[in-house]
């Protein structure tokens, strides 16, 4: 463990850049990082040449993860292709998505380095690197999703959302630490996700998705690790408590009051709160139809709520409660039936008699025409545009008295 200690320490020391009073300090204690990836990152980078800029290195490495994403989508636009009596992803694929994982997880490893090496770190470096890091969270976690599925013998897009959601705080968690104790631990799920990622693509494309479908220990599913790793994710949580507290012995904490210390986690905790809130109330069940959009816009905000961190705890300043990408996603959910002051789907029975139970769309309809019949009628006994005003008033006004 010491070992392991003095390894973190050598790495934060390594890892410094200067700018607009800004200095990157970064601990990494995860032994598969440090005694397997460095290592090989370090043979890595002297491949490329020095005229390489790192920002292009990282930029590169995004892109491949973006690709693997639209390839997935394009052969398994719905989560159905890994169930029984669908067509498969093809093998070769498979093959593809697993090298280029691999790829853009050792160009990522590698930027920093190729930084360093040609004396090119900058503050902007860092916040294009991890700016990109935290928007390629949902492109890696919905590509991988396509290996079990959400048939018969894979799991719930739900359970993905959460699972999602594991890897989104587990991310912005290691900056709002950042944030308060001035170090970025690294945690270690990333390396080691990466890796058994990039094999179970390759597994996959040997022993075909069928493979995932039996249990490998007593009635213990493949698709049960999703869940599992819902669970082990709270060992994180763990270990920034125990960060947080040898800063506050230390006395090294940058904030001191808890109002503070808690501020950057708002938006993300609203975000969640209102994607899952959508996902509840939406009459047309917007997660089960629309899988992929909605992860996609779930990772998008996500990623501009933890740029606007990684910028607060580079400069120093006091970071915004909310963020300006709640608003249009608030819109939205404020603008569903459950949430309307004429609720659609709440139609009192008095009022349509000859409404059934039915698809919230053909409810709407029904609704509105009855309300155009009410009015054309008081419109024709009206007179002037005076009183053809008010009957449309009175007649809105009757008909919400009803609902």
């Amino acid at each position: 463990m010491q070992r392991l200690v003095a390894g973190a320490r050598r790495e934060s020391l390594m890892l410094r850049i200067s700018g607009f009073l800004h200095e990157y300090s970064a601990v990494d204690s995860n032994p598969l990082s440090l005694y397997v990836m460095h290592p090989f990152w370090n043979t890595i980078v002297k491949i490329f040449p020095t005229w390489l800029a790192p920002n292009l290195i990282t930029f590169s490495g995004f892109l491949l993860l973006v690709f693997n994403f639209f390839l997935m989508a394009y052969f398994d636009p719905d989560f159905y292709a890994s169930a029984p009596d669908h067509q498969h992803v093809p093998n070769g694929v498979w093959v593809i998505v697993g090298l280029l994982n691999f790829i853009a997880y050792t160009l990522d490893g590698v930027d920093g380095k190729q930084a360093r090496r040609t004396n090119s770190s900058t503050p902007l470096g860092e916040l294009f690197d991890h700016g990109l890091d935290s928007w390629a969270c949902v492109y890696f976690v919905v590509t991988v999703y396509s290996t079990f599925g959400r048939g018969s013998t894979g799991v719930s897009v739900f359970v993905l959302y959460l699972l999602l959601w594991v890897v989104l705080f587990s991310f912005i968690l290691s900056h709002w630490e950042k944030y308060n104790t001035g170090i970025l631990f690294l945690p270690w799920g990333y390396d080691i996700s990466q890796v058994t990622i990039s094999i179970v693509y390759i597994v996959t494309a040997i022993v075909g998705v069928e493979a995932w479908y039996a249990p490998f220990l007593f009635n213990f599913l493949y698709r049960d690790l999703f869940t599992t790793m819902i669970i082990g994710k709270k060992l994180h949580v763990e270990a920034f408590l125990y960060n947080f507290y040898k800063a506050y012995k230390n006395n090294t904490l940058k904030h001191h009051s808890v109002y503070e210390i808690m501020l950057p986690l708002v938006s993300p905790v609203l975000l969640f709160v209102l994607c899952t809130t959508w996902i509840f109330v939406s009459p047309m069940d917007i997660l089960e139809v629309h899988p992929r959009l909605f992860y996609f816009m779930v990772g998008t905000a996500f990623a501009n709520i933890s740029c606007q961190l990684i910028v607060c705890q580079m400069s120093s300043t006091r970071c915004q409660p909310l963020n300006w990408m709640l608003l249009p996603i608030a819109l939205v959910l404020g603008s569903l039936p459950a949430f309307l002051p004429v609720p659609l789907r709440l139609a009192d029975p008095l009022l349509l008699p000859a409404l059934s139970p039915g698809e919230p769309a053909e409810q709407a309809l029904q609704y509105t025409t009855l309300l155009a019949k009410e009015a054309h009628a008081g419109l024709t006994r009206s007179g002037g545009r005076e009183n053809q005003l008010a009957v449309c008033r009175s007649t809105v006004n009757n008909c919400c008295k009803y609902l």
